[in-house]
């Protein structure tokens, strides 16, 4: 006698695939998403399609964070030496064989250009936390001192291109992984101190320390210039200094409620520079003002609050340095971006998370995204 199973139907077995995410999350991305696409509606005006494919960026980085999200940890663990291997490998291509554009060699053309340093932003975190999930119970100093190398050998390549940008993103990712894992402050205060000592020395010295005959190691000469302008961007009011004096003139002006949607003067009046892409702040501060600001920092700072509440709740070694080190990843980009339009930071290519129009940084985010959410599932889903 034949014995005969019943199928469950379509509906039932697709269902798994939509369970388990964390909604608070998903909250804090759509009211990003949303800001971002007035915000660009507005700025990117004069730009033809840039609203139209901002959204359409919106679109693949939230079809990226959905598959991102079915792969579960343990498959992410399994990645990490292949992705940091041939991220590493293309940032070696780029070395030798890299396209030039803007005096920057950052691109590789393997058919199509492609940036090799977006990838060491997930691949080095990644291989960072399976370094310490294998060596957890037994960390040694030496094996810090492992991970150390494992980290500077992508920035130093990245910042080699230039682009101190993106340098800074891998850097502070993969330095949040070393402070998770348990790094002691007797090794963290030092190197901090003396930061801030040469950044107070540099402050203290003004205009003196921007002579031509002062050598600045380590810097490329753009470097030296963002410096330098930082500190005073009215030596150059229409040369290096017009960003971020314009920056500064929207953002005051836009007062406590601002001067309202497509009301900005500075935005349309084309003064802002990079208004759709590093100074887009600018231009949503002029129209939203104050109150738009503070909303747009609670929105982020929900969204970071929620990746670290992810982080401590994961199940495993791997999964809290991974979640923690992505959330730092997207504290780094607000950070930067906000701070260099602001002032109190050299400007350097680094977007402003879900507003900023750039298609490779919101998949980069948005695959960041779908990591939390799959370390967020695989615990809601063992509970159930």
């Amino acid at each position: 006698m034949a014995v005969t199973f019943n199928q469950p139907p379509l509906w039932r077995r697709v269902l798994p695939v939509f369970q388990g995410y964390d909604w608070w999350l998903l909250l804090a991305i759509g009211m990003l998403v949303g800001i971002g696409m007035v915000t660009m509606y507005s700025s990117g005006f004069d730009h033809g399609t840039r609203f139209v494919m901002h959204g359409r960026n919106a679109l693949i980085a939230a079809g990226v964070m959905f598959l991102a999200a079915q792969v579960p940890p343990q498959r992410w663990m399994q990645l990490a030496v292949p992705l940091y291997t041939v991220g590493v490998i293309l940032l070696l291509g780029v070395e030798f064989f890299g396209v030039t554009k803007k005096g920057a060699t950052r691109w590789l053309n393997i058919g199509t250009e492609i940036q090799p340093s977006e990838i060491l932003k997930i691949a080095l975190p990644l291989m960072l936390a399976w370094w310490f999930q294998r060596r957890e119970g037994q960390l040694r100093p030496l094996d810090y001192g492992v991970a150390a190398v494992i980290l500077m050998v992508p920035v130093a390549l990245i910042m080699k291109q230039p682009d101190l940008g993106t340098s800074l993103l891998v850097l502070a990712a993969g330095l949040g992984v070393l402070f998770f894992a348990g790094l002691s402050w007797k090794l963290i205060v030092p190197p901090v101190l003396i930061a801030l000592t040469g950044i107070v020395a540099i402050v203290l010295s003004g205009p003196e320390i921007c002579k031509p005959d002062v050598v600045w190691p380590f810097l490329h000469e753009y470097q030296r210039h963002r410096v330098c302008t930082l500190l005073d961007p009215f030596s150059d009011p229409l040369g290096k200094g017009f960003h971020i004096i314009q920056g500064m003139i929207a953002i005051g002006s836009g007062g406590i409620w601002g001067k309202g949607f497509l009301q900005g003067t500075q935005t349309h009046l084309e003064f802002i520079p990079e208004r759709t892409t590093d100074f887009v702040f600018a231009a949503y501060s002029e129209e939203f003002g104050l109150i738009g600001n503070v909303t747009l920092i609670c929105c982020y700072l929900f969204l970071i609050v929620r990746g670290f509440i992810i982080a401590m709740d994961a199940p495993n070694l791997f999964s809290r340095l991974l979640a923690g080190a992505v959330t730092l990843i997207f504290f780094t980009y607000t950070f930067v971006n906000i701070g260099m339009v602001i002032g109190i930071l050299p400007v350097v290519g680094v977007p402003l998370p879900f507003i900023s129009y750039g298609g490779t940084a919101m998949v980069t985010l948005g695959l960041g995204l779908g990591i939390l959410m799959s370390i967020s599932r695989s615990r809601r889903l063992m509970q159930t």
